[in-house]
């Protein structure tokens, strides 16, 4: 056995060696010899015979060079002109996007196997070649040594199939061989597809091996034979060429199917016509339909793979640079991955590249350009900025819409954006001080239309990844009674105060998508979820879109309780606000009912609360106005783009003090009159302007405004000490000096407002006031002075 795996004896003179010994034995008393060691010589030898054979095939420097054009290989594979050519591209987007690069040393592209191992992979026993278990390197390194020169015209099949036939090796064990060194030689065939040609030749030559097709099989019945090429193309993961394999496998059995045919005239055949991928002419057999649900199979999975391993020039994102590589596909894990796992697939590429939601939409869109050519415009503006033109996105939504036409149902729309809703949220779990994964996630969310879907991810999020972090937050904010710094956010929630603050608003949007899911699905129907016709024998765990279909209804009233919680924490947090006690702003009622089940029915608080409750309401959401007001009168340093959205943001807030106000029983015209009073004070008087229009008590409203025109004025007038100031202020009527001198300009915020605001302001105050008012004459008096400063 030693002398068998030396490494270092040529083959002639091991053979030498093998041959003497076997005659030594030969020529003992028949009585003494040691049959064990005889039987062992001489499957030795014949394994050496047949490693010398093929060996001296491949040292042959044969070039055959078949044609190759697409109409001739459109007849070997017996497919139609346009047929091939749809399959030549599709092979092309994948060769573009999808191959690998392989480590291939000298010994691999000489396709040398040393002896010792060829020895050690084989075994010779009752006039049978028996191939042992190997792994898969294994298996490609025998293969290579088998078969590669035949694929690539450098050795005659014609001459090395008799070889292997002689020798007594078995022709399914040849068949998985072959196919092992094909898979994994994809790269070279895909560039080099006169190897087809080779791949028909020699796959033809396996299948009329003796023991490969039963003589026995007839056209109703599975051939044992094709079953195993297609387990194996559907358990490869190298698509391209699994589906070239498959091609040519269908073709040799369709001209095995009309050898049956003609040796059984007399029975009637019906003529197949499947797909455009056969030629009318051809018997229909059961394996037939096999091969043709496989090849459809194997195209999906191909785009699919296609699309997985594309990459835009650039990521979006730094964080997304350094996840792992994508797994590579086959048929078998898809039909075993459940009805989820193409959406699941999808929806991890598109966290790879952090794509924006509104990019699916944009494929969605395209693939309905018949009907909806309006839609598309308006989303075709994301593609006209230059970034995403440099980006290469273009090409990313032809490959989408390339996957969405062979998975019309797998990835609806709805279906996707809630797989990738999943997936954001899982990667944010699994780092949270990325917030803008959670972010995207909730945008996701945002992006399913069917409330059904919407809801139960929502729930499905809230319970999984959300509720135990809010309520460590929200217990961590209570207890120091502000918002809490870094070190105490990282201890208690186990995130940055930054990241804490992106989580919370996520959270409050989150929920309110939550809310409005509750309210819609009573008013839509349950979706109906289909699968494609070729992956109806799907199976494996069930899929996040019908997880989230069984969730139960929530409680609408406790949703919303939460929901208010939210809200406050985010502004807490986002305007580092301080002297709050976060529960306080509750009854025991209202603390008791926080973070329990959804479902669950609560004990909330009904009717008038406690004055002393609402007076700390009141003044937090005060509080929150003076914080919104005070951010949008400070100077932007951003670019207009953010300066406008900024904006928008802080008077969103104002906005959400009202509406908190209404679920908080404080009284929202105090809300409101606390919002103009804080935009002029900030000396942002055109939003105090439209502000005014939603106050119901405009004549307090005026009352507050006249105290902040006096402040203005006062300003002007006794702390400016000008010449023309003092002259004007000598003029004035001695009730209005009196009570100029009262006002105290320190509490305005913006002291630099131009004379012409207030002479609008105090206009404004004189429309607001009734002229029966008490200090109406004191508005006329400031109306003359203020015009008596203004510049004629």
């Amino acid at each position: 056995t030693t002398l068998f795996r030396s490494k270092n004896i040529p083959l002639s003179s091991l053979t030498h060696l093998i041959q003497a010994l076997l005659d030594s034995i030969k020529n003992q008393d028949p009585e003494s010899v040691d049959e064990g060691l005889l039987q062992l010589c001489v499957c030795q030898l014949k394994l050496l015979q047949l490693y010398t054979s093929v060996n001296k095939l491949n040292s042959q420097d044969l070039h055959q060079e078949p044609n190759s054009t697409n109409i001739e290989l459109a007849t070997l594979l017996r497919l139609e002109e346009k047929e091939a050519a749809r399959i030549q591209l599709l092979l092309d987007n994948y060769r573009q996007e999808n191959t690998r690069a392989t480590v291939q040393f000298e010994e691999d592209k000489s396709c040398k196997l040393p002896v010792h191992k060829f020895l050690e992979y084989l075994e010779y026993e009752n006039d049978v070649v028996n191939v042992k278990k190997l792994g898969e390197d294994e298996c490609v390194a025998l293969g290579s040594f088998l078969f590669w020169k035949c694929m690539c015209g450098e050795s005659s099949a014609e001459e090395t199939c008799p070889i292997f036939e002689s020798a007594g090796m078995k022709p399914q064990q040849l068949l998985s061989l072959f196919l092992s060194v094909w898979f994994s030689r994809e790269k070279e065939i895909l560039n080099k597809q006169q190897s087809i040609s080779y791949l028909c030749t020699t796959l033809s030559l396996l299948s009329r091996m003796k023991g490969a097709v039963d003589v026995a099989w007839d056209l109703q019945s599975v051939s044992p034979w094709w079953q195993q090429m297609r387990t194996v193309c559907a358990q490869a993961e190298n698509n391209g060429a699994a589906l070239l394999a498959a091609l040519v496998g269908r073709s040799i059995a369709i001209s095995a199917t009309n050898g049956l045919t003609e040796r059984d005239s007399s029975q009637q055949m019906t003529l197949l016509c499947s797909d455009g991928m056969t030629d009318s002419w051809e018997a229909l057999s059961l394996d037939l339909e096999h091969w043709n649900l496989l090849l459809r199979q194997l195209e999906d999975c191909l785009v699919l793979q296609t699309l997985l391993h594309s990459k835009v020039n650039k990521l979006l994102s730094s964080t997304h640079q350094h996840l792992e590589p994508l797994t590579r596909l086959s048929v078998k894990k898809l039909l075993e991955g459940g009805r989820g796992v193409v959406a699941d697939g999808v929806a991890k590429w598109v966290f790879k590249l952090d794509l924006a939601p509104c990019i699916l939409r944009q494929a969605q869109l395209s693939k309905k350009s018949e009907n909806t050519e309006e839609s598309i415009e308006v989303d075709n503006n994301i593609f006209m900025n230059e970034k995403y033109k440099e980006l290469g996105l273009e090409r990313i939504v032809e490959l989408l819409h390339l996957v969405y036409e062979r998975y019309p149902c797998s990835l609806e729309s709805d279906v996707l954006h809630a797989h990738c809703c999943w997936e954001y949220v899982v990667q944010w779990n699994k780092d949270p001080e990325e917030g803008s994964f959670l972010s995207r996630s909730v945008d996701h969310l945002k992006y399913i239309g069917n409330a059904h879907i919407q809801h139960g991810i929502s729930v499905m999020m809230w319970n999984t990844f959300i509720v135990k972090r809010l309520s460590a937050a929200a217990y961590l904010m209570d207890k120091v009674g502000k918002a809490p710094k870094d070190r105490l956010c990282r201890r208690d929630v186990g995130m940055s105060d930054t990241a804490m603050t992106s989580f919370l608003g996520s959270c409050s949007l989150l929920i309110q998508t939550l809310m409005e899911a509750e309210v819609s699905r009573d008013e839509m129907r349950e979706p109906c979820l289909d699968i494609e016709d070729s992956w109806l024998s799907v199976e494996g765990p069930t899929s996040i879109v019908d997880l989230a279909l069984e969730q139960r209804h929530v409680h609408y009233p406790l949703v919303q309780h939460h929901y208010i919680l939210c809200v406050i924490m985010y502004a807490i947090m986002l305007f580092g606000m301080k002297s709050v006690k976060l529960f306080s702003l509750f009854d025991n009622r209202g603390k008791t009912a926080f973070f329990k089940d959804l479902v669950s029915i609560q004990l909330l608080p009904s009717g008038d609360m406690d004055p002393n409750i609402v007076s700390f309401r009141q003044q937090f959401l005060m509080k929150i106005v003076t914080a919104a007001v005070q951010e949008l009168g400070k100077s932007p340093k951003t670019d207009g783009a953010s300066e406008q959205s900024t904006q928008e943001q802080n008077e969103n807030w104002a906005a959400m003090a009202i509406e908190l106000a209404q679920n908080l029983q404080v009284n929202e015209d105090v809300i409101r009159r606390q919002y103009v009073c804080e935009l002029y004070s900030y000396g942002i008087d055109q939003i105090g302007e439209e502000a005014i229009l939603q106050v119901h008590d405009q004549e307090v409203l005026a009352s507050q405004l006249l105290v902040l025109t006096g402040q203005r004025l006062a300003y002007a007038l006794l702390h400016t000490q000008t010449k023309e100031g003092m002259e004007l202020l000598a003029r004035l009527p001695p009730m209005l000096c009196t009570w100029l001198k009262a006002m105290n300009p320190q509490d305005l915020q913006n002291t630099n407002v131009p004379i012409a605001a207030t002479s609008k302001l105090v206009n404004k105050v004189i429309e607001l006031l009734p002229e029966n008012h008490g200090q109406y004459n004191l508005v006329l008096h400031l109306l003359e002075a203020v015009e008596a400063m203004s510049p004629s």
